[in-house]
């Protein structure tokens, strides 16, 4: 049994989870990072992840938290500007799913309601019969995310949560995305609806750091970034307004999540 199995699955384990689990912990964790002294765990976090990071732009890092939200180097995340096609915001493991009946199912045993996710019963009726896209990230991956497409967005609507691992194991154990700290704001597009985008903070994700309010904004235009610790993007679709590309919806079908890079096409207006 690893850890994460040991917290999540046992009786006393969730007793220790729950102050780790806390805004406290992740703040405080936040903080330890943001410090000089932590650029000493960055080749260790290198090695034990065996990453690549020829195609990022290393000259300004001064804390592990600074290498975590590392920039790209231009050019290495290509936007797909045809106007008929829906990007991925993010790098990741994607997953899509239908939202029947108000209920959307993430992952295996971890089912929840629009309204539990949104907090808004009726924001939560505008998606139903839609799609909802899962973009899991992983500690490794590139920590920043951008506008899914072009449009005017509302303001940010936080909402105040815990701070979970988004691994499988809790999300076996836990309703995680309706317990943890969130963010989300409605983008107002000309070819796909309204596109509701959520950033989901994690065990350890103290901070969902957005750019900027309501406002016009660009497909492809960073949005923000995540800190340390493996996370998720949520996009909320309406129903009739997008075709997922058939390769996802087929991998999705199996239960599988696949790869996907920012900027990447994920779907086709309808």
């Amino acid at each position: 049994m690893n850890t994460l199995e040991f917290l999540y699955g046992t009786a006393f384990g969730r007793i220790l989870l729950r102050p780790l689990a806390g805004k406290h912990v992740s703040a405080l964790s936040g903080r330890l990072l943001d410090t000089g002294a932590s650029k000493v765990l960055i080749p260790v976090f290198i090695r034990r992840y065996h990453m690549d990071v020829s195609e990022y732009d290393l000259t300004r890092i001064h804390s592990f938290n600074d290498f975590f939200c590392r920039p790209i180097k231009p050019g290495m995340r290509p936007v797909d500007m045809e106007p008929g096609h829906l990007i991925a915001p993010c790098d990741g493991l994607l997953k899509v799913y239908t939202i029947s009946e108000d209920r959307i199912l993430p992952v295996k045993q971890s089912a929840f309601t629009l309204k539990e996710l949104l907090q808004d019963e009726n924001l939560a009726k505008r998606y139903e019969g839609g799609t909802c896209a899962v973009f899991r990230l992983c500690v490794n991956h590139y920590h920043r995310y951008c506008y899914a497409d072009t449009g005017r967005k509302s303001g940010n609507c936080r909402i105040s949560g815990r701070f979970h691992t988004v691994r499988p194991v809790a999300l076996a154990h836990r309703p995680v995305f309706t317990q943890n700290a969130r963010e989300y704001t409605l983008i107002r597009t000309a070819r796909f609806g309204t596109i509701l985008q959520m950033e989901v903070g994690a065990m350890l994700v103290g901070r969902i750091r957005n750019l900027k309010g309501a406002g016009q904004v660009i497909r492809g235009e960073e949005k923000g970034m995540f800190q340390y610790g493996g996370s998720t993007i949520i996009l909320l679709l309406e129903k009739e307004k997008v075709r997922i590309r058939q390769t996802i919806l087929e991998a999705s079908l199996r239960g599988e999540e696949i790869p996907v890079r920012m900027g990447e096409w994920i779907g086709t207006e309808l």
